[in-house]
Parts: structure tokens; C-alpha cells; sequence
């Protein structure tokens, strides 16, 4: 009957049959002093778990209002409360009796279904509606400015659930609701929340109100063969206990379950005085939440004082105080304030007649509209209402500018044995925290994921481990799981001609990894293809995302396009893109010894070797007998010592500290370069070189050269979309053997300058196909894995069981009982030999260089320096000689100095001159 009243036009039309009933009353006078009386009413269900607390908190705070001098200034707040025995339509009787009555506020009600529908009632008289237990998050719309939440929404309750959740990582839940207004207004705010975090409502079940046990257990027995352990409960304290008890004989209580429960049932165990041991027993390791209200002094004297309270409104069962109970009371205090800067700013109680509910003159019907009137200062009571702020029970009161309460926290609690305990706080401020709200409101907020923290929980079956959130479902239905139909390559997986049994590497994988799940999983493979070429891997993909397929397994790469609509597990082999050529063994011609040197380095090597000789003769030729002689022996000396230092076959000695100095540098340049023609030579007349110019994809991308890729394959969407080079380039192929062919043809005789395919194709190719290698590096990164749909926990669990497979080995077993070693040389793994330069060896040349310039300038100033000692001393002795020396004469005196032998050297045996001599080329002579 209420959702009927709801799609009402203001729910105006469906309460006209209840006027015929009320008696037309007057009208209040306006009146400019302050009246003795206010009255304001109060609707919720008396016999109810909030209803029994709110009766005596409500009157406990009119009570406290009225014997407070400084509130309402000797005004009188008197408060009548209406039953309305959970039914909708007796809530709006007694809405409408409280507008004949000319109530300027009332409080309620407690369901949020009524208040959806008497807030348009609300709004049309102008009367406010304060509820202290309408959660529903839609109440706070713009829809209903004369209805006020005085209560936490639900708003707030969903957003601490949805960090709840992603606390613990659950990726996504099943939320059981009240199938009314109530019910699903909440569960779309905790969708919308976990949506914003990457989390979603899997399942969702709803209980038409008044359902029996037989209706809860078909929902619970469906909500069993889902995935999702994870249950959200939001319902109210019927439905929900049924709920428990019948997941309890379902066996839904147990192990691997989490249940999360709205603060209904808090509100439930805090108003009971000893908790019943079936109850408890039900909703053991349960998660629940309760509106968070610090620990004050006003609260603490209220909880001393609830016994009396409860004694004086003569109950008929002891009943505790509850988080609504608090609520109420500050509820009453709320509009006491309001109503005090209502009168204080000139405010008056008076009524006007409505114009849209005047009765018609021709209207002979026993319908009353006029009945109700509207309330003249409505609209700034409204005002003062969301002015109020003040420190009460529960808290700061006081409105933000979304009409919410500020400051907005819960409890979290965590039912144990036969009570509960509180394992830490949700706070809007701060999130998830161990500690107290009010403490964290003196700090900065930090809401990062490093400071969201809960004591531990004891779970459903006394489990202290975390659950997983998630199982796979025994519904009885084995996963189809996808498997490509592979014409090449059958090694990594293909369907058997003649069994029709897939095998394979990735099949391999994927058992092994399914084995080490903590759960059984039955499956069975579909190949995916028609068996004479490979088929699409991005249309095996799009099966899965279609759920046409539950999954699939083989050699998939994940790619970017391919991750945007499924999940995949963590790569089984890494991969990437690279560059197949062919080779070939060319043949050495009679010249190929000239080809390890460029032209430039044999010109500069046998400059050096004669520089070398020279820069030698120079400093052993005054010294050195084996380094003089007539000038036709002494040219054939040099040359010939020049270049048997290359051999290292030299005969002539060095005496002088210099020349051995520049000696022995240059031999160690001799070694290098000797070492590195060889090197090279042997390279040149041993290994296959590359037969096309193509050394990577750079190549590639500058030529007009076809391209050959594998059929079914990314590549050539990447090769077109991502390097921007032209389809009509490429050339589709299906097998090894087109492989082969393709590349031995070439680009000019049908075939392909080179293929770009995946790492393990091509290193699979090449272990048997001899004559082809890969150049250049990989130009991409990526991976195998299997496909699942978005959001599966299986492929979470999988990604886990491969890292397994990883760490123990057993990943590295199954690749070599499918992939052998290489049958080919390993002299294929040389791809080209390339010709030393100059530029390899400049710094030796340098460094020789600057030894002989060195040791030139050192002994030609020796020389210098001896020769004109020698001058000096001959001017002495010619003292009758007065006759000077012209220049040329000097220069020609001194070069026949520098060419005759040294007299020191006189007598010295020529074998011994290495002994007996020390560094004549350095010694003074006096």
C-alpha cells in the first residue's frame, strides 16, 4: 500500500478518503507574545526495538527542556506521540491528525518509507519533520526541505562499509536488503561507494517485507552457489534475525564467510538487558556498525539516569539505552533551540488557511481539506533549525551545507561469544582508525591507505585468518575454458587430430597452477578455431567478455586493448616483439685477410710501425752498433726492425733507457692490434653473416620491404596502429614452413624482407631453423596469461598458484618437457662481423705517439746540450784560432755530431753493451 502512496502526486490524492473522518477545527490567532504552549508531535512505533527507547527519551528530554530556564524562556514544549504499529497507512492517519492539530514540528517518523511519503504532506503546510531513525539517504534531497535527518544517513554508513571492504580487499559482495524504499535507496548509496573504489555489488537480493522463512531460504540458497562470501545485510530487526537463522541451518555461518550487518542490530543488542544465547550463537564473528557518539559527560549522566527514566514512563520490560535513543533525545533539544531563536527573532504560532485545499461552494462531499492549514512560520523555523549548533548526547549538533550532521562516525564491532567488541572506528574525517574520532579531529585528516587500521576479527567458524571474500561456485556447472585450435607452434597448445585432447605447454601450466588452488574447480577445454589456421586471439578474448567463454588459456599476450575488457593472471612467460632475418654462410675470398682492418687503420698501423723504427734508430744510432753501419744497411735495419716487431722477432737491442721506453709501449700497441686482427679474421672466415640490410625494426620502418607476421596474432594491429606502417605491407602467415619459405625467397621473389612475431615463436623457430636469426632487441614488453572475465577472483588465485609454479620450479620443468635444446650451432648467435677502425685503437696510437715525440725532445736537448760542451771545450784549445763559426757550419758540425758514435762506447764488446751500459744517452760527459 505504501509504494502505491508513493508514486502519488504528493501523496495528497491517496489521503483524501481520511479527511471525511476529521471534524473542521478553528484556526489559531496570530499572537505577538511568546505562547505558553508549543505543541509539537511525535510519530514512530511504540512497539519496536527503537520505538521503546525513543518513548522515554523523548519524554526524559521534554521533561529536561522544560525545567531548563534558558531554553524557551517559560514557554511550554509539550510533545504527543502517535503509534503508528508499523503500517504505512496508520502512519499517515496520524500525520494528518497532527496537521488538523496545528502541531508547529513533528518528530518522525521512524520509517523512512512514511517519511517518504508525508515529507511531500511536510512540505505543502510547511511543518517540519525532524527524524531521529530515517536513514534512508535520499531524505536528505533537495525533494524534502521540511524533512531533517537528525540522524546519521545512511550515506555515511555505506561510504564506512565500502572502506570496510576495501580494507580488506574484497573485491566484490552480495548485498541482501529490505526491498523497500529503506532498503534500496541504502544499497544503491553502497554501490555507488564501492564503485568509486574499483569494488562492486556482485549480487543483489532483496526481501519483500513481510516475508516468511520459506522466501529467505530460497533467496539464501540462491546467494550460496555465487562466488561472493562476502554478505552486506542491510534490513530491519525482523527480516534480519530471520535472515541469520536460516543462514545459520544453511550452514552460511561458517568458515570462509563475511558478514557485514547495518546498525539495525546494534541498535537491537544495545537495548537488550541479557542477550539471548541462540542470538548470539547465530551472528557469531558478524561485523557490525553503530553511529559513533563520544563518550561526554551529558552522555554518561543520561546512562545513569535511564533507569529511572524508564521507571517513570512505567515499561513493561527493562530496556537499554540505544545510539537512536540518543538521537531522540537530542532531537527534542534540537527543535527546543530552534524554537527559542524562533521567538527570540520575533516568531509567532499561527496558521493559514491553504487556498489548493479550500473546499468548492458546489461541493456538497463530506471531505474536509481545509482542515489542515499551513504554518506561517514554518520556513523560518526551518531556517533557525539548520542554525542550531550545539554539543549534545551524541555530539556536535550542527547542519553542513548538504543538511547532514557534521562530524559523521561509526563503531565497528565484532560480535564474540556472548557479546561484542569494538575493533576500531570509521570516521568521515579520517577513515578507518583504532582510535577514537574525537581524537583524530585534533590531528590533520589522513585518510592514506598506510593509516587505515582495525584490531583483528574473529570470523564466522572462529577463523582469526582474513577470508579470501570469494569461492569458486559449486553450482554444479563445469568453467568452459578456451583453448586456441593452433595450426603452427603446436607445442605451446593445440587439439589433437585424432583424440581431440588439447595438450600443450600453457595446458600444462594451467593444470599444474589449478592444482595448487585450496578449492576444487571443474572444467572443461573448447578449442577455439577450425584447425587449418590460427585463430583470433583478441576474438578468443571477446568470447570471454561476452561470457560465451568462462575463460581461456594458451599462449595469449596481454596487451593494452585486451586488458580493458578482461582480467588476466599474472604472465607465465615473459614476451615480447622482435625481428627474424635470414643468414647465410658466404664464402671467403683470396682477399679476406685485408677485411678485419678499414683502409684508414692499415695506413695508419704501417705509418707507426715505420714511425716506430725511426724514432728507435734515432735514439740508438750514436750507441748502438747494431744501429750503424753505411746508409743502405741502416735503412734496411730500420724497415726491418719495424716490422719484425710485429712478430716480436726483433734482433737488434735497445741499449738506451728512451728507445727501450718506446719500445716497449709500442709492442703492447703491437699486441693489441695483432690480438684483434685476429679476432676478427677468424670471425670473418667462420660465421654466417645477415643476408639482408635489415638489423632491427628501425630498418623496417624506413624500407618499402614486405613483412611477414603470424596469422591470428596482435602483431600486425601493432605494426599498422602503433609504428604506423602500411597494411598493404604485410603478409599474413600460417605456418613454419611459409616462415621459412617467405624469408629464403626474400622481398624481390614473393617472400618477405623479415617477420616480426613474439620471442617464444621466433626462439622456437630458430632452435631448428638454422639458417635464421634474430636481430636487434625486443621493441616491446609484455607477457602470457590466461583470460577471465572483469573481476574474477579466479584469476587472482591463479596469478598465485603460477607465481608458485615459479618459485619451486615447476614452471621450469614443464618448459623443457616441451621445448628442447637448439639443434643448431651456437655459432648462429653471430650475426655480423664488422671491420676494425681506426677510432678502436686511437687512444694506443696516442699514447705510442706521445712516447716517441717524448723521448725525441729528451734526447735531442741532450744532445744539444752535449754538443755544445764539446764546442766549448774545442775553443779553448784553438786559442790561436780567432776565426767564428758561420751558422751552416754550426748545423753541419752538429748533425756530424749527432752521426758519430758515441767514444764512451769504444772497447765495449757488443754483446756486453746491454750489460755495461747504463743510460749513455742520458750521461753528461765532462
Amino acid at each position: 500500500m505504501i509504494e502505491k502512496l508513493v508514486h502519488r502526486h504528493k501523496s495528497l490524492l491517496s489521503l483524501v478518503i481520511c479527511l471525511s473522518f476529521f471534524p473542521t477545527p478553528g484556526l489559531s490567532a496570530n499572537s505577538t507574545t511568546l505562547p505558553k504552549v508549543v505543541n509539537i508531535g511525535a510519530l514512530f512505533t511504540f512497539n519496536s526495538t527503537i520505538g521503546r527507547v525513543a518513548k522515554v527519551a523523548i519524554s526524559g528530554a521534554v521533561n529536561d527542556v522544560n525545567n531548563d530556564s534558558t531554553v524557551l524562556n517559560g514557554t511550554k514544549l509539550v510533545v504527543e506521540m502517535q503509534d503508528t504499529k508499523c503500517d504505512g497507512f496508520d502512519g499517515i492517519i496520524q500525520a494528518l491528525q497532527f496537521m488538523e492539530k496545528d502541531v508547529v514540528a513533528i518528530l518522525g517518523p521512524q520509517s523512512s518509507v512514511i517519511a517518504h511519503v508525508i515529507a511531500h504532506l511536510a512540505n505543502e503546510l510547511k511543518v517540519p519533520l525532524l527524524s531521529f531513525s530515517a536513514t534512508d539517504p535520499t531524505l536528505a534531497s533537495l525533494e524534502y526541505p521540511f524533512l531533517i535527518q537528525t540522524t546519521q544517513s545512511d550515506l555515511f554508513q555505506m561510504t564506512a562499509i565500502a572502506d570496510l571492504i576495501d580494507y580488506y580487499q574484497w573485491k566484490q559482495v552480495i548485498a541482501i536488503y529490505l526491498d523497500d524504499d529503506f532498503g534500496r535507496n541504502g544499497v544503491a548509496a553502497l554501490g555507488d561507494k564501492l564503485a568509486e573504489r574499483r569494488l562492486k555489488i556482485s549480487d543483489r537480493a532483496g526481501i519483500r517485507p513481510g516475508s516468511d522463512r520459506s522466501d529467505i531460504t530460497d533467496l539464501l540458497v540462491k546467494l550460496a552457489l555465487v562466488e561472493s562470501r562476502v554478505i552486506v545485510l542491510h534490513a530491519d530487526l525482523g527480516s534480519g534475525l530471520l535472515v541469520f537463522s536460516v543462514a545459520k541451518y544453511l550452514g552460511m555461518m561458517s568458515e570462509g564467510y563475511v558478514w557485514i550487518v547495518t546498525d539495525w542490530l546494534s541498535a537491537s543488542l544495545d537495548s537488550i538487558v541479557h542477550a539471548d544465547e541462540g542470538l548470539m550463537d547465530m551472528i557469531q564473528g558478524v561485523i557490525v556498525l553503530r553511529q559513533h557518539t563520544p563518550n561526554s559527560q551529558k552522555k554518561r549522566a543520561l546512562v545513569s539516569n535511564w533507569s529511572k527514566l524508564v521507571g517513570r514512563e512505567n515499561a513493561t520490560e527493562n530496556i537499554r539505552l540505544n545510539t537512536y535513543g540518543l538521537y531522540a533525545y537530542d532531537t527534542v533539544w534540537l527543535i527546543a533551540r530552534a524554537l527559542d531563536a524562533y521567538f527570540t527573532n520575533g516568531g509567532s504560532i499561527s496558521f493559514s488557511a491553504d487556498p489548493k485545499l479550500q473546499k468548492p461552494k458546489n461541493d456538497n462531499g463530506s471531505l474536509h481539506l481545509e482542515a489542515m492549514s499551513v504554518f506561517d512560520g514554518g520556513q523560518m523555523l526551518l531556517d533557525n533549525i539548520h542554525n542550531v549548533s550545539f554539543t549534545g548526547v551524541t555530539g556536535l549538533v550542527r547542519y553542513n551545507d548538504e543538511r547532514h550532521l557534521v562530524k559523521p562516525a561509526y563503531d565497528i564491532i565484532n560480535i564474540i561469544g556472548t557479546g561484542f567488541r569494538v575493533i576500531g572506528f570509521w570516521s568521515n574525517y579520517s577513515g578507518l582508525s583504532v582510535v577514537s574520532p574525537e581524537t583524530l579531529y585534533t590531528k590533520p585528516p589522513n585518510k592514506t591507505w598506510s593509516n587505515q587500521q582495525l584490531y583483528p576479527v574473529i570470523w564466522p567458524g572462529g577463523d582469526t585468518k582474513t577470508p579470501r571474500g570469494w569461492t569458486f561456485a559449486n553450482n554444479g556447472r563445469e568453467l568452459r575454458i578456451g583453448v586456441p585450435n593452433r595450426v603452427s607452434y603446436r607445442e605451446f597448445v593445440t587439439e589433437s587430430r585424432t583424440t581431440g585432447m588439447v595438450s600443450g605447454f600453457c595446458i600444462d601450466v594451467f593444470v599444474a597452477a589449478v592444482n595448487l588452488l585450496p578449492y576444487p574447480v571443474s572444467y572443461s577445454f573448447v578449442p577455439v578455431g577450425n584447425g587449418k589456421e590460427n585463430p583470433s586471439y583478441s576474438g578468443l578474448v571477446q568470447e570471454v567478455v561476452s561470457n560465451e567463454l568462462d575463460g581461456a588459456v594458451g599462449d595469449i599476450s596481454i596487451v593494452t586493448n585486451r586488458t580493458r575488457i578482461a582480467d588476466f593472471t599474472q604472465p607465465f612467460v615473459e614476451s615480447g616483439l622482435v625481428v627474424l632475418v635470414p643468414m647465410k654462410r658466404q664464402k671467403s675470398d683470396s682477399w679476406a685477410f685485408l677485411q678485419p682492418f678499414t683502409l684508414s687503420m692499415w695506413g695508419i698501423t704501417g705509418v707507426f710501425f715505420l714511425l716506430v723504427g725511426v724514432v728507435v734508430w734515432i735514439l740508438e744510432h750514436r750507441i748502438n752498433e747494431d744501429f750503424r753501419g753505411p746508409p743502405k744497411k741502416q735503412l734496411i735495419t730500420v724497415l726491418w726492425f719495424s716490422f719484425s716487431t710485429l712478430f716480436f722477432s726483433h734482433k737488434e737491442n735497445t741499449i738506451s733507457i728512451l728507445g727501450r721506453l718506446v719500445l716497449i709501449i709500442w709492442l703492447f700497441v703491437v699486441l693489441i692490434i695483432q690480438s684483434s686482427y685476429t679476432a676478427s679474421l677468424t670471425s670473418i672466415l667462420t660465421v654466417q653473416q645477415i643476408s639482408t640490410t635489415i638489423h632491427g625494426i628501425e630498418d623496417l620502418q624506413r624500407t618499402d620491404d614486405p613483412i611477414g607476421f603470424q596469422v591470428g596474432s596482435f602483431t600486425e594491429n601493432y605494426l599498422v596502429e602503433e609504428l604506423g606502417i602500411s597494411r598493404s605491407r604485410l603478409k599474413a602467415l600460417g605456418t613454419v614452413e611459409a616462415y621459412a619459405k617467405a624469408l629464403e625467397l626474400g622481398p624481390h621473389h614473393g617472400g618477405v624482407a623479415a617477420i616480426v612475431d613474439e620471442r617464444p615463436y621466433v626462439d622456437l623457430f630458430v632452435s631448428t631453423q638454422c639458417n635464421f636469426t634474430i636481430v636487434g632487441s625486443e621493441f616491446t614488453k609484455s607477457g602470457w596469461g590466461f583470460a577471465f572475465p572483469r573481476d574474477s577472483e579466479l584469476a587472482v588465485d591463479l596469478s598465485t598458484a603460477i607465481l608458485k609454479l615459479s618459485e619451486n620450479g615447476d614452471l621450469q620443468r614443464i618448459h623443457n618437457k616441451w621445448f628442447t635444446q637448439s639443434t643448431c650451432s651456437t655459432q648462429t648467435d653471430l650475426l655480423e662481423a664488422n671491420q676494425l677502425e681506426f677510432s678502436s685503437f686511437s687512444g694506443l696510437f696516442l699514447i705510442s705517439g706521445l712516447a716517441c715525440l717524448l723521448a725525441l725532445v729528451i734526447y735531442f736537448v741532450i744532445l744539444l746540450i752535449q754538443f755544445y760542451k764539446q764546442v766549448h771545450e774545442d775553443e779553448t784549445d784553438a786559442s790561436s784560432s780567432g776565426s767564428s763559426r758561420t751558422p751552416r757550419r754550426s748545423i753541419r758540425g752538429f748533425l756530424s755530431f749527432v752521426d758519430n758514435k758515441d767514444e764512451s762506447m769504444n772497447g765495449t764488446p757488443r754483446k756486453s753493451q746491454t750489460d755495461n751500459l747504463s743510460a749513455n744517452g742520458l750521461d753528461i760527459e765532462n
